[in-house]
């Protein structure tokens, strides 16, 4: 069926490893934000390949690059206010191990079945962690980004939103943003759920579907938010290996044409790792088929993110040719691709369009 057609959804609340029915029906599957110009260029974490992953500049420059939106990730506070860093472990991209006054607060955590040390974005107020300021999260392999280093400040989910709007009017195109809730079952296990928060900053907000996607790996964070019926289009992450935290089936399962379909009722899109749509794989004419968009994830420069046959030299942190990994993708045929450097893919995704111009004579 495809995403254009009314859908009714069927909500499937996945808890621990059994799933239990609910029932629950959509008018109407919502419409993403405009695209105009092809496939869909996601800033990732902004331009985190230019600048500090999360930062207000890293945002920036992703849409003065070109890109038709922002992906910020969503971790609480202490005072349950939704701050946007790629893990609610804050040491490799804070300078809180520089304070002194926190520094009581190291501690070791299971999240997800996984032992962390380190300091956690619950154990904070917002006021706190303002405190603090944005490190570059790779400093071995982006070198140039810790010149921003102790600059930047750590950022509201609400932060991110108003700024989106403010370059929307600037650029004078909608730049939407594209949330993840990051690890929603242990948020809600200790009394910090994702999904209200995210909820309440989306209504008070009056986001619409040309300004927000939600994503999560998690089935049973986007089942909540299908449930909030806000008619936001939903964004089903897919790993490369084992399956969603609590969920019962594996990212393989998902994969399968049945797995689609049951990621149909209720999302949108699916988001693999981009090595899952390569042939012969046949991931990407499956999605289309069960009428889900699909979004490939994360499009990086340096060789060590590239596949063989696209690095240059040998040396790790070297550019390689990205630009015949985007010609790749986009030649797939894929809705989306999210990236930190944006700049190129906007550039790869134009000499695309100008291909396709060519060869039809248009």
């Amino acid at each position: 069926m495809p995403a254009s057609q009314p859908r009714r959804r069927s909500l499937l609340l996945a808890v621990g490893a059994t799933t239990a029915a609910v029932a629950a029906t959509s008018p109407t599957v919502a419409a993403e934000p405009r695209r105009p110009r092809g496939p869909v260029v996601i800033g990732h974490r902004g331009a985190a390949g230019w600048r500090p992953e999360h930062t207000a500049a890293s945002y920036i420059h992703a849409v003065q690059s070109g890109a038709d939106w922002i992906e910020p990730d969503l971790v609480p506070t202490k005072d349950h206010v939704l701050v946007v860093r790629h893990e609610n472990e804050i040491s490799g991209t804070t300078d809180v191990a520089r304070h002194p006054e926190f520094a009581s607060r190291r501690t070791t955590k299971t999240v997800d079945g996984r032992s962390v040390t380190g300091w956690f974005t619950e154990d904070f107020t917002l006021t706190e962690l303002k405190t603090l300021r944005a490190v570059e999260r790779l400093p071995l392999v982006r070198n140039r980004n810790t010149v921003f280093d102790g600059r930047l400040e750590v950022m509201t989910f609400q932060e991110v939103v108003d700024l989106a709007r403010k370059l929307s009017k600037r650029y004078g195109r909608t730049i939407a943003v594209f949330p993840e809730t990051k690890h929603p079952g242990y948020f809600r296990s200790i009394g910090l759920p994702l999904e209200p928060a995210l909820v309440e900053v989306v209504r008070r907000n009056r986001l619409g579907a040309h300004e927000c996607v939600v994503q999560s790996f998690e089935p049973s964070s986007l089942l909540r938010m299908a449930d909030a019926r806000l008619r936001l289009p939903l964004w089903q992450a897919l790993g490369t290996a084992g399956g969603p935290y609590g969920h019962p089936e594996t990212y393989k399962d998902m994969m399968t044409p049945d797995g689609l379909r049951r990621i149909a009722e209720y999302a949108d899109w699916i988001g693999p790792d981009k090595s899952s749509v390569v042939a012969p794989s046949p991931l990407l004419a499956d999605a289309h088929a069960a009428g889900l968009k699909v979004g490939a994830y994360t499009f990086r420069c340096e060789n060590q993110f590239l596949p063989a046959q696209f690095r240059r030299g040998t040396a790790p942190n070297d550019f390689g040719d990205a630009f015949a990994e985007y010609a790749l993708h986009y030649g797939l045929g894929v809705d989306a691709v999210v990236t930190d450097f944006p700049d190129l893919a906007v550039l790869a995704r134009d000499a695309a369009r100008s291909r396709d111009r060519g060869t039809t004579g248009d």
